[in-house]
């Protein structure tokens, strides 16, 4: 079986570094790309063809929600989830109007092996 590709957008580099390596302890043969803003996360998309896309909300530039929009848009098929902080009620309500996934932070190994099972087959 192929292995996938993981795109992690977030602009924190620790958080994309804790989620990197929960993914990699949990299927070590995927590949893992990382952006830190939405505009890097559009460009990503383009090149590394995700298998899923895990989103950080609040970035400088574009905020994780319009790249989200843009991503469900040109990708419709393609599982994202938001894994952020924000946990406001209107956050989750675009999230799910989008048919995007929302998971709050801290990232857990156990929260990133929920994101992962959309892909199991």
């Amino acid at each position: 079986m192929p292995s996938k590709t993981v795109l992690i957008v977030d602009d924190s580099r620790v958080s994309r570094m804790m989620a990197r390596q929960y993914i990699l302890i949990l299927r070590a043969d995927w590949r893992v790309e990382e952006a830190a803003t939405g505009e890097q996360a559009l460009e990503q998309a383009e090149a590394v063809a995700p298998d899923l896309v895990l989103m950080d909300v609040n970035m400088p530039g574009m905020g994780g929600i319009a790249a989200a929009e843009l991503l469900r848009r040109r990708y419709p098929a393609l599982p994202i989830s938001l894994l952020t902080a924000n946990v406001q009620s209107a956050t989750r309500e675009r999230a799910s109007a989008l048919g995007i996934g929302f998971m709050e932070k801290p990232i857990t190994e156990a929260r990133i092996a929920q994101l992962l099972a959309v892909l199991e087959d």
